[in-house]
Order: structure tokens, then sequence, then C-alpha cells
């Protein structure tokens, strides 16, 4: 019943929203958020060293108690950058030695950056509160089902599946740079604070991520593979 139902929806997606028009899209979308993500770690960085103390402001205090747990915030920015430097490699044409180093320091920072996300909500007091700290941990769960799911694939030589479950993990590990564009607007239009938008931010952009990647995948996916779900 959802095979034949999904037909019937990416046969109207195919006609109506070409493909190439919307992969150039997305690449622009995702070169954009991987810019916003290195400038978020570079800040945070700047923010724990004491260079950067004049980028904190009270109106938007997303990294002003980082320097009370430096140790954590290391731990999970790091691997996080290279996560965001490493990502779009995993789904572009390099050589087959480069993909092959690199997504094993990816995948490794995946496990890392995912847990840390877990476990931070318990640590650190979420700034959105109780909404943010649920949000995070549903979607750092389902971050590392994705990439769980991408290495046990990847073991049994199903190069597609492995992929799919990678571009999902890719999407929600992307999205915390989507988060801050949706609070930029949310203050600049409706002049709304962190500490009460921050927790639905992040489920907006969390969940726009999981679902155009789901969409992507179930639209680009090859017929054989679809009969075989």
């Amino acid at each position: 019943m959802y095979c034949h139902s999904w037909k019937g929806i990416d046969a109207i997606l195919r006609i109506f929203i070409p493909v190439n028009m919307v992969r150039k899209f997305l690449w622009a979308a995702t070169w954009m958020l991987t810019g916003i993500g290195v400038l978020m770690v570079v800040r945070r960085i700047g923010i724990m060293t004491g260079f950067g103390k004049w980028l904190i402001s009270p109106r938007f205090p997303f990294d002003s108690g980082l320097s009370n747990y430096p140790a954590l915030t290391i731990v999970h920015i790091i691997p996080g950058l290279l996560f965001i430097l490493l990502g779009p490699f995993q789904f572009r044409r390099v050589s087959d030695s480069f993909r092959r180093k690199s997504r094993y320091v990816f995948i490794a920072s995946s496990y890392i950056i995912g847990f840390s996300a877990l476990a931070m909500p318990f640590i650190v007091l979420p700034l959105g509160g109780i909404n943010e700290a649920v949000a995070s941990s549903f979607f750092a769960l389902y971050f590392l089902i994705s990439v769980t799911q991408s290495v046990r694939t990847g073991h049994k030589r199903k190069d597609t599946l492995r992929s799919e479950w990678l571009l999902r993990a890719y999407a929600i590990g992307l999205a915390i740079a989507t988060v801050r564009p949706i609070m930029a607007l949310s203050f600049a239009f409706f002049g709304m604070k962190p500490q009460t938008f921050l927790g639905t931010a992040f489920w907006l952009g969390f969940s726009l991520h999981a679902i155009v990647a789901e969409i992507w995948i179930q639209t680009t996916r090859s017929p054989a593979l679809t009969q075989y779900h």
C-alpha cells in the first residue's frame, strides 16, 4: 500500500519538479549551510578562548554558558566541524581513496557528535528549556540510528541503501545550521526571544531537513530498490 501510494506521489513530483533543478538548489543550500556551520564553530571557539567575547549578545545568549563546560563543548564542536567539512564529499564525485578515508573520519565524527548531543541536555541547561531538550534528544537518536544503518548496510555491500541512510544522517547533522536563520527570522519579524522560540526552531529546522531528505531519497530511488522495500 505504501509503495503504491508513493509511486503516485513520485510521478506527480517528477512532472512538476525537475530533478536536476532541485539537485542544483539543494547543493546551493548545502554549501550555504556548510558556511553557516563553519562560522558557528569558529564563533564558539572564539568565545571559549576569549577572543570572541564581543560576539556574545545579551539578546542572543546562545553560547554564553559554553565556558562552563569546555571539554563537552570541544568534544561536540570539533568533530562537528569535521562532519560539516567532509559531509558534502560523501555525495560528490571524488577519488575512491579520498572517499574511503574521509568516510571513516565522517562516521567517527558522527558518532561523537551524536552521543555528545544526547548528553548535552542532561548536563547543560538548554536555553530553550524542555522543548529544546526533547527535540535535541529525539533527533540525536534518529541521527545515530541513521549512521548505524549506513554502517550496517555498508558491511552488507548494499551501496544504495548505505548512501540513503548516510544522507538522512547528514541532513539531520546539517540542520543545526538551519536553526540559526530560523531564529534570526523569528526575531526580525516577530521579535521573539531565543528563550521562548529556540525549542520550536529546533523542531522546525530538524523536521524540515528530515522531510526534504526523505522526499529526495524516495524520488530518486531506483525502481528495483523500491520494489525491494
